[in-house]
């Protein structure tokens, strides 16, 4: 990695009991050998993830490698969980699954994915799941892949559940700031915080914690 920046983590732990809570989840929400597909709910959200074929596009196409090696030969075999990955240059390094229980954070959110709403033709998140812009996930730049938050717009106090499988977001050239949101959800996850038409929210995100039920 010559030549590359580190990133300085600027996430945030906070010590004590899981941030998001303890939710019950009903149904099977992790892939095992064989699988292709999870139909499972936690409280009153229903989550249908599907396994992307390793020929579909990348829908975050910033990601240069991850753990060194080239974005579907990561997702191929499996080194995406909490991995470093490079952007534009610049290696970040995911946060273990054990800091990650007690991560939260408030900062400004905004949805991506617009593109796949106006083509044909399926697109792959960066730990290798379809991309389903009505579905309830998000990309977070730190949290490992995948995991689960609650997110509550501060603005209007609306709270869901939503699935971390993506990276970002990351600076633009249009737009270098939008690298300081602290996360991106789909639109479906952003209308249903109400800010789709908006574009951005102030939100709270914290890491919850499943309990099969």
């Amino acid at each position: 990695m010559e030549g590359c920046a580190v990133v300085t983590i600027p996430y945030k732990i906070a010590k004590g009991t899981i941030k998001g809570g303890i939710w019950v989840v009903k149904g099977t929400y992790e892939f095992t050998a064989g699988t292709t597909k999870l139909l499972y709910k936690i409280g009153e959200f229903t989550f249908e993830v599907v396994r992307a074929p390793l020929d579909w596009p990348l829908l975050n196409k910033d990601i240069e490698t991850i753990d060194g090696l080239p974005v579907k030969e990561a997702i191929r075999l499996g080194r995406v969980k909490n991995f470093p990955y490079i952007v534009d240059g610049k290696t970040y390094y995911p946060m273990s699954v054990a800091k990650a229980k007690n991560y939260g954070e408030t900062g400004i959110a905004s949805w991506y994915g617009y593109e796949t709403l106006q083509q044909k033709g399926g697109y792959m998140t960066s730990n290798g799941e379809a991309f389903n812009p009505d579905g309830l996930t998000a990309a977070h730049k730190y949290l490992p892949l995948p995991i689960h938050v609650k997110v509550t717009n501060l603005e209007n106090h609306r709270s869901i559940i939503v699935r971390v499988n993506d990276r970002g977001p990351f600076p633009s050239a249009h737009n270098p700031g939008s690298g300081d949101r602290i996360i991106d959800l789909s639109a479906g996850a952003a209308k249903r915080l109400g800010f789709y038409e908006k574009g951005t929210a102030k939100v709270k995100v914290e890491v919850i914690q499943l309990k099969e039920g």
